[in-house]
Parts: C-alpha cells; structure tokens; sequence
C-alpha cells in the first residue's frame, strides 16, 4: 500500500479519459501507465517516512495484455523512514491481474523494497494478492501482504541495554510481517469527487531492526484513512484530501524512542494528521 494518495489518483486519471474512445480503440499489446505526486507527508500504512514533512513521489507500470505487469515506484525519506541513512525508497513491482468474474478481478504479485544508499541489510521483499470489485460507483479492494521471514525485518534489539547503547543484542535475527487491508471508494454523482476509506492491520516485529526501524511498530497495530479525491475536468490532476491515524499510542511506542518521533520536535509519526496531495497521472 502506497500512498492512498497516489492509488486514487491513477485509477482517477483513468476515469477521466472519454469513455467512447475507450470502447473504440483495440487493445493494446503494451501498455505504460504512471504518475508523479506531491504530498504533504509520505504515510505508510499510517507512520510517516517523511518526518512529518512533503515528499516527490512517482512511478510507472507497463502491463501486457496478458495480464503480467512490471511497476516501480519511488518517494524521498526522512527520519524513521530512511533505513539506516537512505533519502529514498524504490519499490520495484512485478504481478498478474485478471479478472475472474464480472466486475471482480485479482491481483498476485511481489513488491521488492529497496533503500539505495542506507545501511546493508535494509531490502525485503513482500509478496501480495488483492481482490477487487466494483458495484455502480463503488469499488471495493481487500488485500493481504506477507513478508516472510528476512534480516530487514527481524528485532536486533531486545533489553534496555541494546537500545541505550544501540549495539543490537540479536544481530541476524529475522522476522516477517503480515499486512491486511481493504479500501472503499465511491465517487459522488454529478461531482468530480470520489470518497474513499481505508482500514489496516500490521502485525510483524515489535521493536527494532538492524537499522532502528521496523515495519510494524509496536509488533501489531490497525491504520485507517478517510478522505475524498477531486478530479480537475480536462487535466489529468488530482487534489486530494484525507484524515489518517493509527492505534499507535505514545504509550505503547515509548520503547521505540527516540527513534520513533518526529526529529524536529519528538512529536508523534504515527497520530492523526490530516494530508494533502496533487498528482498528475499519465
């Protein structure tokens, strides 16, 4: 799950184009699609990989009319999100889709994380499926991501000790981490808007890494998203607007600091926060 941003702005793009010419065009062999995105903070699955601030985002799939695809994708980092010294994530994304009955379709693949420039032991791959289906102007995906286990996901530190002097007490321990979710979306009749929510649930390692950082904070948590999307008549720009939070409580990731905080004013990645976004899709 990338930005929620980014998803609704594609698949709005693509409803902007003219429904006849659609219908009238044969199928093409290859077919390339993308977008680049400003946001006001790169959110994943709800923790911030921005700290707290704006990120460039893009990215680009080419499909064959198979049904294989081969994406990547990419945003720049900041605090929690950098792994070990890395500005940026690259995601490369391979998978099938095909539809399976009318209006529902699948989707199986793998998404290889990558942090060019930060710390060794930082990749891991996530293989995933999702199901979606649409019923009028509404469209519905559930998903389920399951990383298996990799040093990139495992607790090096376990006691005090380990995280006061941050010399990992575990090193090579692996983990691995299972992601659930479903988004919704509906776009609202004679508008240019389209509602959307998301609901998630991490449950991976609860602590740190080998580079202070781990892909469930806190060992299991939920993340979920309102919002809606504004599609620009004409263009292919989209504003979207959204409210995000998690069940992350200081509380429960007061171990985690001071690497879990914002490095501007130790303030929270993973509370609510509103989020803003324009994307261009071609």
């Amino acid at each position: 799950m990338k930005t929620i941003f980014l998803v609704s702005a594609i698949a709005l793009g693509f409803a902007a184009s003219p429904a006849v010419a659609q219908e009238a065009a044969p199928p093409k062999e290859i077919t390339v699609t993308g977008s680049v995105a400003v946001v006001s903070d790169y959110r994943l699955r709800g923790v911030s990989q921005t700290d707290k601030r704006a990120a460039i985002q893009g990215g680009f799939t080419v499909a064959h009319k198979s049904g294989f695809y081969l994406g990547t994708w990419a945003s720049n980092l900041a605090g929690w999100g950098t792994f070990g010294g890395s500005n940026m994530e690259l995601d490369l994304i391979g998978g099938y889709k095909a539809a399976i009955g009318s209006g529902v379709s699948v989707d199986a693949g793998l998404t290889y994380y990558v942090y060019p420039g930060g710390a060794k032991k930082t990749a891991f791959a996530e293989p995933y499926v999702k199901l979606s289906g649409t019923a009028g102007p509404a469209s519905v995906l559930v998903g389920v991501a399951y990383a298996p286990k990799q040093q990139a996901l495992g607790k090096w530190y376990n006691d005090a000790a380990s995280y006061a002097t941050g010399i990992p007490d575990h090193p090579g321990a692996k983990n691995d981490n299972l992601y659930i979710w479903t988004d919704l979306s509906a776009a609202i009749p004679t508008t240019p808007l389209t509602a959307k929510a998301h609901l998630g649930h991490s449950n991976g390692n609860n602590g740190l890494g080998p580079n202070g950082t781990s892909a469930a904070p806190t060992g299991h948590y939920w993340d979920w998203m309102v919002g809606a999307d504004f599609a620009i008549k004409g263009t292919p720009l989209t504003l979207s607007a959204a409210w995000i939070d998690t069940s992350i409580t200081r509380r429960k990731a007061a171990y985690l600091q001071p690497n879990f905080a914002s490095t501007r004013d130790g303030s929270s990645i993973a509370g609510s926060s509103a989020l803003f976004s324009v994307t261009a899709a071609f």
